[in-house]
Order: C-alpha cells, then sequence, then structure tokens
C-alpha cells in the first residue's frame, strides 16, 4: 500500500501534520511546546488555510471572516491567547464594541453589543411581549459557558483529564453533561413562541454554524452567545494572517519545522496503521504519530484509499454531509461610502423563507474599520460572502464561468446597496471568489467549511473527536468537536494536542 517513492526522508519525527490551518497549528505548537519533533507540512505558499490573507493592489485581504473570538484576557475560552502564549508569542488586537449589525426581514435592523445587557435591552425593545424568554434563553446560554469557563478545556478522550476535571470542577462537568445531548432550538422554544423572535435565534445560530437553531449544539451556542460579551470580538492587527504568522513563528523558535508547496497526497499505511506521508513530489516522511487538518472527506477519500474507508466514517458520513463554501467577494472602495458609525459587521437577509438558500444570508467584513492600515488611504475594504455550492459552479466552459461569476457578483453588490447606499459608484477594486477558488486554494472537497447535520441530531454527541479508527491516525479542526469558527478548530487543536502527547508519554 506504501509504493514506491522517488525519495525517502531518513529523518523521522514525533508528529507529522497535514495542513496549516488553526487546528493543525495550534496541534503543531502545543506539541512543540512539549518537546516533541514536529512537522507541517502546507501546500500553499503561506500558512493559515482560510485564516490566512492575500494582497492585491494595496489592499490586504482576510481569506475568511474577521470575526474573531478566543482573544480575550480571561477565563479559560480564550484559546487564541492561550495558543500565542504556549509559544511565547503575542500580537496586538483590537476590540470592537459590536459583534454583528443584523439587516433582517420587516425592517428588523439589531445590534448586538459587547455590553450585555445593552444588547438584551434593544433585543426586548424589539420583541416587549418576550421580555421575560429573551433573558431566560440567554441567561441559560451563560450557564453553559460558565461551565466552560470554570476548567481547562482538554482532551475529552483522555480518561485522567477527566477525572481530574470532575474532580476540580464536579457541577461544572455535571452542567455540560446536562448541555451535550441539546440543542438550540428546543432550548429557545422552551421560553420563546414569538415566531420571528425564533427566526432571529435561528440566524443567530447560522451566522456561524450554517445551520438553525434545531441543528445548532447547546454547548457550542452558549460558548459563542456569551464569549462575544466575556471575551469579546477581538482583531488582530495586521490582519487575521498574522495570527498563524505568529504561530509558525513561535513553532520554529521550538524547534518544529513547516515545509511551503508540500502537498501531501498519501497517508502511509503499514500493518494497519499511519505511519508517514508522501508528496506529490514522490518524497516520504515518517513519524509515530500523523494529524490531518484536512476536512474528513478529503482525509478518508484522497489521502487514503476510499474503497477501504473504515464502518465508523461511512456511519458518520450518513449523519453528516458537507456544509456550504461560499460567493465571496473582496471589495476596495471609497472611504466616504460608508457613515460615520458604520459597523465592522453585517449580515444581511430579505426573507426568513431564503436564510439557507443558494446566495440566501450575506456576510460582510469591513476590516479597515478596526485596521485602517490594511487598505489605501482614504479606502476600505468590504469582504462578502454568501452560502454556495459547487454544484451551482461546475460543468462551465472558461467564458461562462467568467461571466457567471461577474453575474453572481454584480447581483450581490446591488443587494448591498440596501444598507451601503452608493457602494457600486465608490468601487474600487473587486476580486470574485467561488466554491471552486476555495477547493483549489484550500483543499477543501467541494470547497466546504466544515460538516453540518443531515438531520436534528443530539447536540454535540455526533461529533467525532480526534482519534481515528485508524491507529497512528488523528483528525483536527472544523471536521471534529466541537465543530466551525476560529476559537473552535483551536479548541481541536488542543485537544489533539493533548491527547497525543499523553499517547506519546511527553
Amino acid at each position: 500500500m506504501t509504493g514506491k517513492s522517488t525519495a525517502i526522508a531518513t529523518q523521522d519525527y514525533d508528529v507529522i501534520i497535514i495542513g496549516s490551518g488553526m487546528g493543525g497549528l495550534v496541534t503543531a505548537t502545543q506539541l512543540a511546546a512539549k518537546g516533541a519533533k514536529v512537522l507541517v507540512l502546507e501546500k500553499y505558499l503561506i500558512p493559515g488555510g482560510s485564516a490566512g490573507y492575500f494582497e492585491r493592489e494595496g489592499y490586504h485581504f482576510d481569506v475568511g471572516a474577521s470575526m474573531i473570538f478566543g482573544f480575550g484576557k480571561e477565563g479559560t475560552t480564550n484559546l487564541l491567547t492561550r495558543a500565542l502564549d504556549a509559544v511565547n508569542v503575542s500580537l496586538e488586537t483590537i476590540p470592537d464594541p459590536v459583534q454583528i449589525h443584523y439587516h433582517l426581514p420587516n425592517n428588523l435592523e439589531l445590534k448586538v453589543h459587547k455590553n450585555y445587557d445593552k444588547f438584551i435591552d434593544e433585543l426586548t425593545a424589539k420583541f416587549p411581549h418576550e421580555k421575560k424568554g429573551i433573558r431566560r434563553f440567554y441567561d441559560e446560554c451563560w450557564k453553559v459557558f460558565n461551565c466552560l469557563n470554570a476548567m481547562e478545556l482538554l482532551s475529552l478522550e483522555e480518561p485522567r483529564y477527566l477525572m481530574r476535571v470532575f474532580f476540580q470542577h464536579p457541577f461544572a462537568c455535571l452542567g455540560l453533561v446536562k448541555y451535550l445531548p441539546q440543542n438550540v432550538g428546543d432550548i429557545a422554544r422552551r421560553y420563546i413562541s414569538d415566531p420571528e423572535l425564533l427566526n432571529f435565534i435561528d440566524m443567530e445560530c447560522y451566522c456561524w454554524s450554517v445551520v438553525p437553531a434545531d441543528k445548532t449544539p447547546m454547548i457550542n451556542a452558549g460558548m459563542v452567545f456569551s464569549d462575544r460579551h466575556y471575551g469579546g470580538i477581538n482583531y488582530p492587527k495586521g490582519g487575521v494572517g498574522t495570527i498563524a504568522e505568529k504561530l509558525v513563528e513561535g513553532l520554529e523558535k521550538l524547534g518544529g519545522e513547516i515545509q511551503y508547496k508540500a502537498r501531501v497526497t498519501n497517508i502511509l499505511m503499514e500493518t494497519g496503521k499511519a505511519v508517514g506521508v508522501r508528496l506529490a513530489n514522490g518524497k516520504e516522511y515518517r513519524a509515530k504519530r500523523i494529524v490531518s487538518n484536512a476536512t474528513r472527506w478529503d482525509t478518508f477519500e484522497k489521502l487514503l484509499p476510499k474503497n477501504e474507508m473504515p464502518t465508523k466514517e461511512e456511519k458518520w458520513q450518513q449523519r453528516y454531509e458537507k456544509s456550504p463554501s461560499f460567493l465571496s467577494l473582496h471589495l476596495g472602495v471609497k472611504s466616504d461610502i460608508l457613515p460615520i458609525g458604520t459597523e465592522c459587521h453585517h449580515i444581511l437577509l430579505e426573507q426568513w423563507e431564503a436564510m439557507e438558500d443558494e446566495q440566501g444570508t450575506i456576510f460582510v467584513s469591513i476590516p479597515t474599520l478596526l485596521d485602517p492600515s490594511l487598505a489605501p488611504e482614504d479606502h476600505h475594504i468590504i469582504h462578502t460572502f454568501t452560502p454556495s455550492y459547487m454544484k451551482e459552479w461546475e460543468g462551465l466552459s472558461s467564458q461562462a464561468y467568467h461571466h457567471k461569476k461577474e453575474a453572481a457578483a454584480s447581483h450581490l453588490v446591488e443587494r448591498l446597496e440596501k444598507i451601503f447606499p452608493g457602494l457600486i459608484e465608490g468601487l474600487d477594486y473587486q476580486e470574485v471568489g467561488t466554491p471552486r477558488t476555495h477547493r483549489r486554494f484550500l483543499g477543501r472537497d467541494q470547497g466546504t467549511y466544515g460538516p453540518i447535520p443531515r438531520r436534528k441530531l443530539p447536540g454535540l454527541l455526533g461529533m467525532p473527536f480526534n482519534r481515528t479508527v485508524i491507529p497512528g491516525l488523528y483528525c483536527v479542526g472544523d471536521s471534529t468537536f466541537p465543530g466551525q469558527g476560529l476559537n473552535a478548530v483551536a479548541f481541536s487543536g488542543f485537544a489533539c494536542s493533548h491527547r497525543i502527547a499523553v499517547d506519546l508519554g511527553l
């Protein structure tokens, strides 16, 4: 199964990590800090994956969204701060006073302020008849968050950790066990009956989980809905890509290695165990443990033989499907089109029933409102993206693909004119990306950003952890517990590195 290669590396590693997304980098840096010999293999030119960046005509664009959790200064849920601290690096962050400015059907305009009471008051003013239910629902989210924030967040697959944390924080653990099988929708309906307010709760979930409340685990919602008020949203000065660059800097200081333009094509197996990887150039590397930061579809259908997929993975794929990719626009605009007081992050939806549709919900980030250095003087970046599926973009000629991209971009800009009048006239630069773009540059099957439930599932109980059924092989990133989002994949990195460190006796 391993075959022959043109060049076999003689140097062995403790751990090889396929991909330098945030989950992979946190795994790498945590293990390097424990003394492991680590090699990260990245197919692209820079680290970060969807948390990377690119530059065009004086604009410094984030690949993905700029709404960043995990940079708080207190508690245990500030996982990005902790990841940087572990390798003795740091970066400056800029606090954002508002998580999202919603522009929703029936003229529902609402801001999610960092100040919790201010947000609750604003929401209650829109739905005064649900005052008690609103407070009870979001207070329930705080119960989940307080349980998480009381303990060190490491691998739930490691019995000694579970035993230790239970004895240290028994009530917090019991609280989390209660919420593990529950979804947001069930709890929201316990307190709230207004259909439009329940639609809003769906959007509160959809904006980061890409599924409505009935399919969003309460554990995840407790983290997001509360940490935005506790640790807050904090943007890294210099752009999101600086997070990955700093983690790489820390990794290399500790003796870890990262190689770019190193595309892994196969995970090498011997006697049923993962023992190494083969690159596109034929070179092979071996290690005691292999970690895939690719999606589970890429891992088990491309890096491993698809016809030998373990039964457990087949069953997982019956429960979960690929989330949509995105149609994305990176725009450079004249700064005078944005009035004073414009917030950094926006969500636009014209009809509730279109929330999950192809190009239904529009997400907007304007990071230059926080860090003007990312654009030329008197200009802003507007990064807008909307869910889109690969099937919409396949089978097109080059000319048809180009025309479809331009038409979709024009329609998106026209819709954004509703909240940013004058946007079309103020355009200075435009770049369009489709699911094909995301697949090409990020190496993600169908351009997907992770798994979503095919049907309503019991909370987080169906999400896989880091170990796989293949000895020596682990997965990390948004295909593992607890799911999508930068802070969530950082969590998976902490958990994966902890489990591997125990397995290696570090």
